[in-house]
């Protein structure tokens, strides 16, 4: 590849500088300025130094060839230095003004001047030009590998030219100095309500404040800020030495509600994955995902988990894959162990090199990183959709520009509501370093802007479009999806609990995922996709649990749910609706989707062999008094029926009809209600009898 040649270029200088044309640095040439063409030999020489070190340090040599430049601009060999070092720099846009300068000296000083113009076009979106100086590199190599790495950059020109032309509607901005600095900063994650970002920065003051060697940079280490009320990022917090070591620590993955970040460790190519808990305030000591995700010999760079947090999907370059770098998911079995690595097939996998994976919050939408499929440059952003009926993926679609570019777009992530993506890029002008994050607000389909210029295609928090841009309000495609957030505390004390959030489908009467609040703040946040009943248990121990129910029908677009729960601990007169217990219409047959609720109940009498309970039918206004007694007396029945037949004794049971004398809001006597506020009224309690 293009390093390897990059390291022979350093060990030909003195063939090269045989070669070289134009004006040398030669005192016949310079016989007036002695002194200035000593100055610039000096500037060489140091440049020349760091240059023999390889790419990772081209960036320091720039100055120095710069000076020389400025003295004699007409050497060969100078500018080609120049653009190769620009092409590994923050300033790629300026390699090309010198190779094209050192091509215009001397067009055969190196095979790799017409691959460096290549790129440099490339990154341009020149690509015709680009394609044009690809063929000449290629026609001079022999290696078949290397015909193979120009023919992928000649396809991704080729797939450049349909995506630029058919640019998507979003605005593009820099996170900003709080986030970002002259250092790099990539792999963002987000927790599903866009409140949390972590991400990895090669930075001064990482912990070790040790420099890698081999990449002339400061070791990875994991940073951390919050959103501001006025959608601004507080200034990044280092996330200390139980999460950060003096080797590399780069963040992968991250749960919906933030309570969990995968980590990626190692370092020369090699690393595995690991998983931190959020306890309280403080992240626990990271823990290794086992052998079936993590192997000996080979990398595993990235992960992430699924909304439940039953799949990981992962990053591996183990051997037997598709590609280099291919994707692979591991299923949480009974005993909490990740079971065997599945790669996710042709559809999704390359030959080439997959990475920086995302699951989004509806459980069936992969994002990720890939140089194959139909990249225009380095590595693209696809998606693809996961059909559970039968069980595929979607052919992989680009994200299009210009969020893809052709040069590295990577890691990421987006919002549960699909309105903001976060990604590191290279390619946009207003970088503070060789890589920054940057916030994508898509703008929904395509329809005619009001601009008075019609380059405004990105906008920077750094450096705000200044023109005056009017458009249309648009209708976004969101995801279907439920966020459901809030806080757990005591009832009556108000303390914040840490409580255990149980997820289950009523359709299929399953636990389908469990997640808990955390202990200090009490907060939590659910992912519940869009196509099913879910009765959501709030549980802690000395504690009553509460229910809550959710039907998310298919066609439910993004909400944001705010829940804050109050639990009542175990004392006589409190008082729970169970919310997850469902009849028949004007029935007291119980459904089968009631089966979760029930069960959850007869655990908590098994655990509390003292408890005797009253269990009491409500109905709302409508219909008559007498009728609506009579349902809520047979609804209450049926359920301490069902308590006693799975064991429950039945002098620990009451049950108790009130029809419609306890309503919880102001309908009946003429009031005209929702189906909603009549839905509320329907219910069965139960209330705490003896403990």
């Amino acid at each position: 590849m293009i390093k390897t040649y990059t390291l022979i270029a350093g060990l030909l200088l003195t063939t090269f500088a045989t070669l070289a044309q134009g004006v040398e640095f030669d005192k016949n040439n310079f016989k007036d300025d002695k002194e200035g063409l000593k100055e610039a030999k000096s500037n060489i020489k140091e440049g020349d130094k760091i240059y023999e070190q390889g790419a990772v340090f081209f960036n320091e040599a720039i100055p120095y060839y710069e000076k020389a430049n400025a003295f004699n601009p007409e050497n060969a060999l100078l500018n080609y230095k120049l653009g190769e070092c620009y092409l590994y720099s923050v300033d790629k846009s300026k390699a090309k003004k010198y190779l094209l300068k050192a091509y215009e000296l001397q067009p055969n000083i190196d095979p790799l001047l017409n691959f460096y113009l290549g790129r440099a076009y490339h990154l341009e979106n020149e690509f015709d030009r680009a394609i044009d100086f690809y063929t000449k590199y290629k026609a001079s190599i022999q290696d078949m590998w290397e015909h193979e790495d120009v023919d992928l950059k000649i396809k991704q020109c080729q797939n450049g030219k349909k995506i630029v032309a058919n640019p998507i509607r979003v605005f593009i901005d820099n996170l900003g100095p709080n986030v970002n600095t002259k250092y790099q900063e990539y792999g963002a994650v987000i927790s599903a309500d866009e409140s949390v970002i972590i991400y990895t920065s090669r930075r001064e003051g990482s912990t070790g404040g040790k420099i890698d060697p081999v990449l002339n940079e400061p070791f990875e280490d994991l940073y951390i800020s919050t959103k501001n009320e006025d959608g601004t990022w507080s200034p990044a917090q280092n996330m200390g030495e139980n999460v950060n070591t003096n080797d590399h620590d780069a963040v992968s993955g991250i749960s919906a509600d933030g309570q969990k970040i995968i980590l990626y460790r190692g370092s020369s190519g090699m690393g595995d994955l690991f998983e931190c808990v959020l306890e309280g305030s403080e992240w626990s000591k990271p823990q290794d995902f086992g052998k079936n995700i993590n192997t000996k010999n080979y990398q595993e760079p990235s992960a992430c988990y699924s909304p439940d947090g039953n799949i990981l999907y992962f990053v591996s370059e183990r051997p037997g894959g598709i590609g280099g770098h291919d994707i692979y998911l591991s299923r949480l079995d009974e005993k909490g162990k990740w079971g065997e690595a599945e790669n996710l097939g042709p559809t999704i996998n390359t030959k080439y090199k997959e990475d920086g994976i995302y699951m989004h919050p509806d459980g069936k939408t992969l994002y990720f990183g890939s140089e194959g499929h139909s990249s225009m440059g380095g590595m693209d952003i696809f998606k693809s959709v996961y059909d559970a009926q039968t069980k595929t993926w979607s052919t992989p679609v680009n994200l299009g520009y210009p969020v893809n570019t052709a040069d590295e777009d990577a890691f990421f992530v987006i919002s549960a509501s699909g309105r903001h993506g976060y990604y590191m890029s290279t390619a946009h002008e207003d970088n503070e370093g060789l890589r920054d994050l940057y916030m994508i607000t898509f703008l929904g389909p395509e329809k005619q802007m009001v601009l008075n210029n019609e380059d405004n295609l990105l906008a920077s928090a750094a450096a705000p479009v200044k023109d005056i841009v009017i458009a249309p309000q648009v209708e976004v495609k969101e995801a279907q999806l439920t966020l459901l957030k809030g806080v757990i505390s005591d009832y009556l004390t108000k303390d914040l609990l840490e409580a255990q959030i149980e997820i289950v489908d009523n359709g299929a009467n399953e636990v389908i995922a469990t997640f808990t609040s955390n202990s200090k703040t009490g907060k939590y946040l659910v992912s519940l996709p869009a196509g099913k009943n879910y009765g959501i248990a709030v549980k802690k121990d000395g504690y009553l649990f509460h229910s809550e129910n959710f039907d998310i029908p298919n066609t439910a677009a993004f909400q944001e749910v705010e829940k804050d729960v109050e639990l009542k601990k175990l004392s006589v007169g409190s008082k729970i609706v169970l919310r997850n217990i469902f009849f028949d219409l004007d029935k007291a047959t119980l459904r089968p989707e009631s089966t979760a609720e029930l069960n959850r109940l007869i655990a908590l009498m098994n655990e509390v062999p003292s408890l005797k309970i009253e269990l009491g039918g409500h109905t709302d206004s409508r219909g008559s008094d007498s009728y609506n007694m009579k349902l809520s007396e047979q609804r209450a029945a049926a359920v301490v029926d069902y308590l006693t037949k799975a064991g429950i004794s039945a002098d620990r049971l009451k049950s108790a009809g009130y029809g419609e004398t306890q309503l919880v809001n102001d309908c009946g006597n003429g009031v005209k209600c929702s189906d909603a506020q009549h839905q509320e009224n329907r219910r069965t309690e139960f209330k705490v009898l003896d403990v």
